[in-house]
């Protein structure tokens, strides 16, 4: 193999490598929620995916070392939550490490299947756990979306060079 011209060194694979390189991939954010045994549970999530229409599947991916984990790997089912570009700071809350996610300012309800539901969304979906796929540190969540509303008004909130962003025209 040789050398294209203009392109940097090459680097050897690395935590480090992978997240320079996915800090130039623009993502939509998400918050993922649950009921746990002790209460609700979320976290910021830009690993969203849709993954098949029939059936209406999705998936995202956890850290194991997640304060959110242990309910997550327990439950049946979790909300999926589309974030606005109004929401960076309900984003940045819940990828906080201890705050309280769930206390004012944020707006929350329980919906169907006890799943907590925020307020003010793009689109929310209520899932069901159909599998909880081992990936290196995390776990890769599939599941099937069985409630859902997707009438929020605005725009989408991005995560792009370690920051939450608007999108632009």
């Amino acid at each position: 193999m040789t050398a294209t011209p203009g392109l940097g060194s090459p680097r050897t694979a690395s935590p480090d490598l992978l997240r320079s390189a996915f800090r130039r991939h623009a993502a939509g954010v998400a918050v993922i929620t649950a009921r746990g045994a002790s209460g609700p549970v979320g976290f910021t999530a830009t690993s969203l995916t849709s993954v098949s229409a029939a059936p209406p599947l999705v998936s995202f991916g956890i850290g194991t070392g997640a304060s959110s984990w242990p309910a997550i790997a327990e439950t049946d089912h979790v909300g999926v939550h589309i974030l606005a570009e109004h929401q960076s700071d309900l984003a940045a809350t819940f990828a906080r490490s201890g705050a309280d996610r769930f206390g004012a300012p944020t707006a929350w309800r329980e919906g169907p299947e006890g799943v907590p539901v925020l307020d003010d969304v793009l689109a929310w979906l209520v899932c069901r756990i159909v599998g909880r796929v081992p990936a290196g540190d995390h776990r890769i969540v599939l599941a099937e979306v069985v409630f859902g509303d997707p009438s929020g008004d605005g725009r989408p909130l991005l995560y792009h060079q370690g920051r939450f962003n608007a999108l632009r025209d």
